[in-house]
């Protein structure tokens, strides 16, 4: 079933360019609020995060190795509590008008963010960093789900690789605008910042065309606990689409790993200075922003998986060299500045397999999230997202904690990289079985 929804009259499979996609009112003005929204929601993490670790832990002596994974905690937190109602909410309603909800609110909290940046209050960035967390947890199942409301069928990979590749440049460009928190009055600058975003993240969904409920109201489910589970039951009924959550779910299993190890692994392993793991960071988002255009270019817009196993083959080569490229002798002496760092040979050998396991990243998921959207009926698309939420969140938790657990038994971060590495080459033959070459029709 497909339903109508705001596309120009006559479509038919053509060739549509990422400029005039980003153009069109259908998708700029999603891509743009979805664009912005990933920026505060980074920017406000890694203020809070450079505060704890630069303004100290508080008043009540808790340590910063303590607080900053509770941040994280407390960000992911709201997926396991919110998306059941999220998903059934989104199904039933307008979803452009949700979004613009959503953002409303978004400016009065990132106004207190302000405040809590400015006056230096960490127990009140906690506490708004958990309520942006529930506005993920609304606003990412609508999101994904609106995308085949407002795009014909050729442009649905296309839709779905630009918000793939804007998401992870919005989360480099956060993460670096928080850093400003650390430098002299650059607090002032991050929380107005964070505030005009949220204002024009406002106007920008005040573009996104109304769309049809997909489905007849219902009674909403307040039990968390019994909606996340009967969400997770349905999804489970639906063979493609939780084959593709589950495959989505590795992908940021492995990507969580990544990024959670880059600062260890410049700081220690590379004997690097801040500005090295900035690039790192960039070399990744830049790598999933290629390898999202590229997907789209050699699937030629036609929603399919049969790249999707190259994909994985690609991460796991990657990381595997990645770990063979690691030196075994670490550096003696200071660190070393971006410039130093740049002049080693062997250094560009392990950006660029950083950046080929980015690039393979955006192969291997973009296909993947188009699928769930084409194989689940309309009428309970956002539910069938908000389950790929909580899977992919549970994989984010299973990251850490299998990270610290690995770590705490001597495995170093190389050899988390060629774990990750490994496991990802053993899953190829897994993939290339349970998904399907060609996208079904929703059952």
């Amino acid at each position: 079933m497909r339903e109508a929804g705001p596309r120009p009259p006559g479509e038919h499979a053509e060739t549509v360019s990422a400029g005039a996609l980003l153009r069109s009112r259908r998708f700029g003005p999603l891509f743009a609020t979805q664009f912005l929204s990933a920026f505060n929601d980074n920017a406000l993490k890694n203020a809070l995060v450079l505060m704890i670790a630069y303004r100290g832990a508080g008043d009540d002596g808790a340590s910063a190795p303590l607080l900053i994974p509770l941040a994280g905690g407390l960000f992911i937190l709201p997926f396991f509590l919110c998306s059941a109602f999220a998903g059934e909410l989104a199904d039933a309603s307008d979803k452009a008008r949700l979004v613009r909800l959503i953002k409303l609110v978004e400016i009065g909290v990132m106004a207190l963010a302000a405040l809590g940046i400015v006056a230096g209050s960490i127990p009140l960035l906690f506490a708004l960093l958990f309520a942006m967390g529930v506005e993920a947890a609304f606003f990412g199942p609508i999101k994904y789900a609106i995308l085949p409301d407002l795009l014909a069928p050729h442009e649905l990979l296309l839709g779905n690789a630009l918000v793939e590749a804007g998401t992870f440049l919005a989360i480099l460009l956060g993460t670096i605008a928080g850093v400003l928190v650390a430098l002299g009055d650059g607090g002032i600058v991050v929380a107005a910042v964070m505030v005009a975003v949220a204002a024009t993240a406002w106007l920008c969904s005040l573009a996104i065309p109304s769309t049809r409920p997909a489905a007849a109201p219902r009674r909403l489910n307040w039990n968390f606990v019994l909606g996340t589970a009967r969400l997770l039951i349905e999804a489970r009924r639906m063979p493609v689409p939780f084959r593709a959550m589950l495959a989505i779910s590795w992908f940021w299993l492995v990507g969580a790993t990544f990024l959670a190890q880059f600062p260890s692994y410049v700081r220690f392993i590379l004997r690097a200075e801040e500005a090295v793991v900035t690039l790192f960071l960039t070399v990744f988002s830049v790598g999933i922003a290629v390898g999202s255009l590229v997907c789209n270019r050699l699937l030629g817009g036609q929603v399919s998986a049969r790249i999707v196993p190259w994909g994985a083959l690609g991460i796991g080569v990657f990381s595997v060299d990645l770990w063979l490229a690691t030196p075994d002798i670490r550096p003696q002496g200071d660190l070393a500045g971006l410039g130093a760092f740049l002049l080693a040979p062997a250094h560009w050998h392990i950006l660029g397999d950083l950046f080929a396991i980015a690039v393979a990243g955006g192969i291997f998921i973009v296909p993947l999230y188009a699928l769930l959207q084409v194989s689940t009926e309309a009428e309970h698309r956002a539910r069938a997202i908000a389950a790929n939420n909580v899977v992919n969140a549970a994989a984010m938790v299973l990251s850490a904690l299998a990270t610290t657990a690995l770590i705490a038994i001597g495995v170093g971060v190389p050899g988390l990289f060629f774990l990750c590495g490994a496991a990802s080459i053993a899953i190829v033959p897994l993939v290339w079985r349970t998904l399907p070459r060609a996208a079904p029709r929703p059952a």
